[in-house]
């Protein structure tokens, strides 16, 4: 008796997914809840697992997008049927047993092996290789073909082809500079950030404000902190704990850059689930920082860590990349000086960081050298006026440069 294994429901917007990689193959034994397969769908990576012990019979292939509910695969009862080159070496046995009987009746019979006769196991060796008896010298008795003879013949060359057809030549080598093309099917995590992002455009007023901000102070603060930040709370002080505090406590006095359109209606978030931008094998992920206005520096850092891990092992569930009402984006691991970051709909904005950058700045009069970093803040200009956009990314900036204002909330 079998049993299907069908693609079960992952999520109340998914209505299909990908069968990306078969982890077990067909005939291969399982076990009950042995992961058998990956799903991916358009949000996330999912595992396929075995319903109970058997034999796998695969139905769909890599590569195949199934509905929600389309059977995968089935499994029968018992163990894997045993490999069908176990049967070799018995065969082999065989056809030797052949071959030695052969020899003392064709010495009775006389005529049974003339000349150019092969014995019952040359012959089928021959056979299998594509090569006429007749071109093949005996060793044996009367010139019989023995089995050792047929293993020793080789296939005769194709004959050439017609003068008056030029013969088939080989397609070239690609060369340095050669003009080749590959079709690639996209995956449904990059169709789907493809249609968001189009419809961001499309759909909303978006611009983009800039500013600058020195990280000399929070560089510094890192740098007498991160042993024993490190060593009281097991996770390094890095960067992104610092701007996900400065967000939050710019929020308070712009809460329209937590909001969100909702039809004719303005949501407005008294908690801020900030959306961290991660790049991830099969393309950018955005997990959710539940909360962040209730963290400490140290519990962001573990947020952070936890599930950038999860999204390079395409781990995250579609319960923690669900929601979020800002996002911030982080360009500058990849060396990006200045970008527009597109917002996260149904965001309304979304802040993007950049790489950090020794530059020469006026202070107080004289210019000094100081690490320097872009920011950038993408708003739906329906919801988020000039004002606030700007005066968000001073309070922001103001943060940043002062890191004992995070800590005090002033």
């Amino acid at each position: 008796m079998s049993l299907e294994i069908k693609v079960p429901p992952v999520g109340e917007s998914i209505t299909e997914v990908v069968l990306s990689q078969w982890l077990k193959h067909d005939g291969d034994t399982v076990e009950m809840d042995e992961v058998i397969a990956e799903l991916e769908s358009d949000k996330a990576t999912f595992e396929l697992t075995a319903e109970k012990a058997g034999t796998l019979k695969t139905i769909a292939n890599e590569g195949d997008t199934l509905a929600i509910g389309a059977v995968v695969c089935s499994i029968e009862e018992g163990g894997a049927a045993a490999p069908i080159v176990a049967a070799a070496p018995v065969e082999e046995k065989a056809l030797v047993a052949a071959d030695k009987q052969a020899a003392p009746v064709a010495e009775k019979s006389g005529d049974s092996y003339a000349t150019g006769t092969p014995s019952p196991a040359a012959g089928k060796i021959l056979a299998e290789k594509g090569v006429d008896a007749g071109t093949v010298k005996g060793s044996g008795v009367d010139g019989r073909i023995t089995k050792e003879d047929a293993l020793n013949a080789a296939k005769p060359a194709a004959a050439p082809a017609p003068a008056s057809k030029p013969a088939v030549t080989a397609a070239p080598v690609a060369v340095a500079g050669a003009r080749n093309e590959r079709r690639e099917k996209m995956s449904p995590l990059r169709k789907t950030v493809a249609k968001r992002l189009v419809a961001v455009k499309n759909e909303t007023a978006m611009l983009t404000t800039f500013n600058e901000v020195n990280m000399k102070p929070i560089m510094d603060l890192r740098g007498k902190y991160k042993d024993q930040f490190k060593e009281k709370y097991g996770v390094g002080l890095g960067f992104m704990s610092f701007f996900t505090k400065a967000v939050c406590e710019a929020m308070k006095d712009f809460p329209a850059v937590n909001a969100r359109i909702d039809g004719d209606a303005v949501i407005f978030n008294d908690f801020v689930d900030i959306s961290i931008a991660v790049s991830a094998p099969k393309g950018l992920v955005v997990p959710i920082i539940r909360n962040a206005e209730s963290m400490t520096l140290a519990q962001i850092e573990k947020s952070v860590i936890e599930l950038a891990t999860k999204a390079r092992d395409s781990k995250l569930t579609i319960e923690e990349m669900t929601g979020g009402t800002f996002t911030i984006t982080n360009g500058g691991v990849f060396g990006s000086m200045m970008s527009t970051p597109i917002i996260n709909a149904p965001q309304s904005a979304i802040l993007g960081m950049h790489n950090i950058i020794e530059r020469p700045i006026a202070e107080k009069g004289e210019v000094v050298i100081r690490p320097m970093m872009y920011l950038a803040l993408s708003y739906d200009h329906r919801i988020i006026d000039g004002r606030e956009s700007v005066g968000f990314l001073v309070r922001v900036k103001q943060l940043l440069e002062d890191p004992a204002r995070l800590l005090l909330g002033v």
